[in-house]
């Protein structure tokens, strides 16, 4: 059977049929991705009204594509306390968000218990508010620097108020091309089995691919294909985020950047290959919000959300350092023809 056979008659496709879909044309690809996109969601596209909180910039992991890491490039190093990421949980719910979204670097100075009580006084405060936090990378340096299981940490995450994991640190699964990207940082199988262990608890969490630096398309793909060997078993991801690697200020000093006629193709062949992962995030932070608008002609039913402030990609080159107003997001979504939907995190609608 042909790639376009599969293709017209929705029959799984494999890792040499994901790896054929980049010799497709954008606008083939496009039709195929958007015809499911409209099968499952009509024209709806995903927002969320959320917080993006860093409270560290000190790391132990020395990752050649972050800019954000204060023992790198940025010499000038914070830690919030406990007191100034409750005030400024406090302004956000002021701002009417849904979820708080906390992801840091790996600060060995801090200790467990600076990570984990945070979570527990902002559910105190606010038990309405669904607390996204702690990637795998994180888990994984935290099992490891305070000697303990993932198991272990997964349920003091849990004990301590933490209601879904965000989907970062998976960069490029590849190992080779991980031990240029992030050596030493969490391993693809420790990823993997870090959310397997999170899906077994009965908990939804996210998956990320980082694309556009040092990685092949083949890579790519079977990036997309263990995900989804994993969703057939636990059926635990809510959606899946292809990031759009930031060229700036890192030392990878990668020179052929994607154009957007490659970013698109790798939205569209996402929609294609991750046909177990219902939503395909345009994270506008990564891919600007003009390409994440276009990309909802190619499979993405989801834009993340108004963020108000992000630290992580805006220090390398991203346009998301004040996040984005609740009304222009949503005339933006309405302007490109689809209908804006708000969600909470786990994908039930709002308004």
């Amino acid at each position: 059977m042909t790639l376009l056979e599969k293709l017209e008659n929705n029959i799984r496709l494999n890792f040499e049929d994901g790896v054929a879909l980049y010799d497709l044309d954008l606008i083939t690809l496009g039709r195929y991705a958007s015809k499911i996109r409209e099968q499952k969601f009509g024209r709806k596209t995903y927002y969320n009204v959320n917080r993006h909180i860093n409270p560290t910039n000190v790391c132990k992991d020395v990752c050649q594509f972050c800019a954000y890491s204060a023992s790198r490039k940025n010499p000038n190093q914070y830690t919030m306390t406990h007191d100034e990421i409750l005030n400024t949980v406090k302004q956000s719910v002021q701002n009417g968000i849904k979820e708080v979204h906390i992801v840091s670097a790996h600060n060995p100075n801090t200790g467990l218990e600076w990570y984990l009580e945070i979570f527990q006084k902002i559910k105190l405060a606010y038990p309405e508010l669904h607390v996204k936090a702690l990637t795998a990378a994180e888990i994984n340096f935290l099992a490891t620097e305070y000697n303990k299981s993932y198991n272990e940490i997964i349920e003091m995450m849990i004990a301590y108020g933490v209601d879904s994991m965000p989907g970062g640190g998976a960069e490029i699964f590849d190992e080779t091309i991980r031990k240029k990207l992030c050596g030493g940082k969490v391993k693809s199988d420790e990823w993997l089995q870090i959310h397997k262990l999170w899906h077994e608890k009965g908990k939804k969490s996210n998956a990320t691919m980082l694309f556009g630096h040092i990685e092949s398309r083949a890579h790519r793909i079977d990036h997309m294909i263990r995900l989804r060997n994993l969703q057939d078993i636990t059926h635990g991801f809510n959606a899946f985020i292809p990031l759009v690697y930031q060229k700036e200020n890192n030392f990878l000093k990668v020179t052929n950047f994607p154009t957007a006629n490659e970013i698109l193709k790798t939205f569209a062949i996402s929609r294609l290959i991750l046909d177990n992962i219902p939503n395909l995030k345009a994270y506008w932070v990564t891919s600007s919000i003009k390409l994440a608008l276009v990309a909802q002609e190619f499979g993405a039913n989801d834009l993340d959300g108004t963020i108000e402030k992000e630290s992580i990609n805006s220090a390398a080159g991203a346009q998301s350092a004040n996040g984005m107003k609740q009304n222009e997001f949503i005339e933006l979504i309405k302007n490109s023809e689809f209908e804006p939907v708000e969600r909470d995190t786990l994908y039930n609608e709002i308004a």
